[in-house]
């Protein structure tokens, strides 16, 4: 796969969903993005030889959730020892699906992207959930319904486990509530993914950097007005005016809010008068 074809991986996914692509094949893209020369050959040959693992051991449709699950741990954690990444938790690698899949372990939106690919080649319907601080994925399969946690080894997450983990991961003084529940689409997940490694970029005062993945990101969402503007605000710390000015010209095209406009004009005349 060439660079030109991750980036066309990568807008089929913002054209089509990832019907045609597969969120795990998405999720590689942008890492040959980020590692160019590598043989992304292997890696997709994993991915399928996970998938082919899960249907040989299942030998049809799973009679449960449990039976369901049950396989797909044995196959990514047992059989394949993907692990969640606790000791370098904050290390880049961990959201590079390449990297992730060299180590057998990343973080816990790397590898419920993994999770969520063999489980839907396994009939399962599978998404991400809005649950913050710690990446959860919901599986469903014909009444029953579970939250999983691919982090800490596919296990099933209830009520009061997930409380523990909020409070654990962000406040002890955060409740769970039903929004918590709520499904996000592939887009979202694979923006989560991103997020991690823009975060981490910033942390570590490497703009340009991370300038570059936040463009990555609008490949996949092209039309989202936070990442525009954000796009410009990264562009404008990294010094590549040009790429902050055409970022928020994109933002003012679809923005409408009084408050946005007025702050990105303010803005964006004060980059133009640089260039002149």
């Amino acid at each position: 796969m060439s660079r030109n074809g991750a980036e066309l991986i990568l807008r089929e996914v913002a054209r089509a969903g990832t019907e045609n692509v597969g969120i795990a094949h998405a999720a590689l893209a942008f890492a040959r993005l980020e590692r160019d020369g590598i043989d992304h050959e292997p890696y997709e040959e994993h991915i399928s030889a996970l998938a082919t693992d899960v249907a040989q051991l299942l030998r049809g449709r799973a009679a449960s959730i449990q039976h369901a699950t049950d396989v797909l741990n044995a196959v990514l954690f047992d059989a394949y020892g993907y692990i969640g990444d606790m000791d370098t938790y904050d290390d880049l690698e961990n959201a590079d699906l390449m990297r992730v899949i060299d180590q057998r372990r990343g973080l816990p939106v790397a590898l419920s992207i993994l999770y969520m690919h063999i489980a839907r080649i396994a009939g399962l319907r599978a998404c991400g959930l809005s649950f913050p601080g710690h990446f959860l994925l919901r599986l469903d399969l014909g009444g029953e319904r579970a939250v999983i946690d691919p982090f800490n080894g596919g296990v099933q997450m209830q009520a009061g486990s997930m409380r523990s983990l909020l409070k654990s991961a962000l406040c002890k003084e955060m409740e769970l509530t039903p929004d918590m529940y709520q499904p996000v689409d592939d887009i979202e997940v694979l923006l989560r993914l991103q997020n991690n490694v823009k975060h981490r970029l910033i942390e570590q005062d490497r703009m340009t950097e991370a300038a570059v993945v936040l463009d990555r990101m609008r490949m996949i969402a092209p039309d989202a007005r936070d990442l525009m503007r954000e796009a410009g605000l990264l562009h404008t710390h990294a010094g590549n005016l040009k790429a902050a000015i055409h970022a928020l010209e994109d933002f003012l095209d679809s923005e409408r809010l009084p408050g946005p406009r007025r702050d990105a004009t303010i803005l964006l005349q004060r980059l133009r008068s640089c260039l002149n």
